[in-house]
């Protein structure tokens, strides 16, 4: 009954938002519980299943802070150290900044860096050759100072995973972790990904035709420099195996302690969709009382969300195939399971009316190394667009994700610096604005990232 239920939500839901294939796992009190949909690709379709690969983008990060913990077990990697312990090369654009970060400042985002570098397919792709370009990346914060979700963060932390090992990032992730806790389905790079099953990512096109994503994940083949932030594939099944570890005593790999650590709060979030704080990696969520930790990605046409929750020995897993429909599909199979399995049901949030002296406010252009995003008010109703900089995409001789188009957001009851996007592929997304010791408004997290307001509405 608890399969044919799943299985009829799950193949509605992909149909209502058109997404090709789609693969869902539950674990409930032991069980494994596996609902799949749709095709691996519309020019080549083959049925999706438990076993079939999606591009995890960021839920990869789960994976290299694991890794990390269990050097940190071994005394190999102290958590509070200095990452210049470890990467005595680092360099950023502030060199105060450059002696301060710590390991732990990269694995809770709380390091000050921007969301990541462009990979442009140029000169050394490795990360240390990431590292190297690590002075062009623009500091938003003091370390230490406030949450921002930074994918070069943990690209900086997989250099650390080189270094302490002496290994190939791959190698090492594959020897600490993926080879221990017996995820043979859980890959770096196309040549792993293409002797399995795995799906294509789509995008819908302005005329609504679906195209098929390239390149396949976010990053163009040969990126290992962005591999420990977001480049594993992995199969539903693997993901529960994954859920099965990190809701265990750690199987040998680390102690239970240090993989318990992680889901402890090490910072706070403020109104975000993506949890109520970060604990080491792990986004930690309050569902009635009940602690959820769990991690998203978005990859190029592939969304993937992973919630595990401990205190019910529960996990879901969903992954979709198309941008930017993915990501609501996912969210509403987290829903569902939370609801049908655990009795959890989502409250609702009402924005409040309309007020113009508000949207003057905000209205204006925001932005972070590789996006856009503005905010337009028309007088009645105040709208979000988000988008990769146009000429980033007009030097990319690689196709790249669509923009999020203009969708309404309104403010939340409380301070009057807290919104919720209530249309569009974003939907449902929370954040706030940030305002200087003046009260002018300076920037915007969406996402769990801080866009820096670079003008005002004119």
């Amino acid at each position: 009954m608890l399969q044919d239920k799943l299985s009829e939500f799950v193949k509605a839901q992909a149909a209502e938002l058109g997404v090709p294939g789609v693969a869902v796992g539950v674990l409930l009190d032991g069980q494994e519980i596996y609902a799949s949909h749709g095709v691996t690709s519309h020019g080549n379709p083959l049925p999706v299943d438990e076993k079939t690969l999606f591009h995890l983008a960021s839920v990869s990060k789960t994976f290299t802070a694991t890794a990390l913990m269990r050097l940190v077990a071994e005394g190999k990697v102290d958590l509070d150290a200095p990452v210049r312990r470890y990467v005595p090369e680092l360099k950023l654009a502030d060199e105060q900044a450059a002696a301060q970060i710590t390991v732990l400042n990269l694995l809770n985002h709380t390091a000050g860096l921007d969301w990541n570098l462009i990979d442009d397919g140029e000169g050394d792709r490795s990360l240390a050759g990431l590292v190297a370009k690590l002075p062009q990346l623009p500091l938003i914060a003091p370390p230490g100072a406030r949450a921002s979700y930074s994918q070069a963060g943990y690209n900086l932390a997989g250099r650390i995973v080189e270094k302490v090992t002496g290994l190939p990032f791959e190698q090492a992730m594959a020897s600490l972790v993926l080879e221990p806790v017996g995820l043979a389905d859980t890959v770096y790079g196309l040549a792993e990904v293409m002797v399995r099953k795995f799906a294509v990512g789509h995008n819908r096109g302005d005329d609504g035709e679906l195209r098929p994503a390239r390149p396949w994940g976010a990053f163009r083949e040969g990126a290992r420099g962005d591999n420990p932030g977001g480049g594993l594939a992995s199969s539903v099944s693997d993901l529960l195996r994954w859920a099965r570890f990190q809701l265990g005593d750690g199987e040998g790999v680390l102690p239970a302690a240090e993989l318990h650590r992680m889901r402890e709060q090490t910072v706070e979030l403020r109104s975000s969709t993506l949890g109520d704080g970060f604990g080491i990696c792990w986004f930690l969520h309050d569902l009635e009382g009940l602690q959820g930790i769990g991690h998203g990605g978005s990859g190029n046409g592939q969304f993937a969300e992973l919630l595990i929750v401990p205190e019910r020995n529960f996990a879901v897993v969903s992954l979709a195939n198309i941008g930017p429909d993915g990501y609501p599909f996912n969210q509403s199979v987290v829903r569902w399971a939370l609801e049908h399995y655990l009795g959890i049901v989502e409250k609702t949030v009402e924005p409040l009316p309309y007020d113009d002296g508000q949207a003057r406010q905000v209205a204006g252009r925001y932005e972070i190394d590789a996006m856009n995003l503005d905010i337009a008010s028309d007088g009645t109703r105040l709208a979000l667009a988000v988008g990769i900089k146009p000429e980033i995409r007009e030097a990319s001789d690689e196709e790249m994700p669509p923009d999020y188009p203009a969708a309404g957001i309104g403010f939340l009851p409380g301070d009057g610096d807290e919104y919720i996007i209530t249309e569009g592929g974003l939907e449902g997304q929370r954040g706030y604005f940030s305002r200087d010791a003046d009260g002018a408004v300076t920037g915007v997290d969406l996402a769990g990232r801080l866009f820096k307001r670079v003008a005002q509405a004119s």
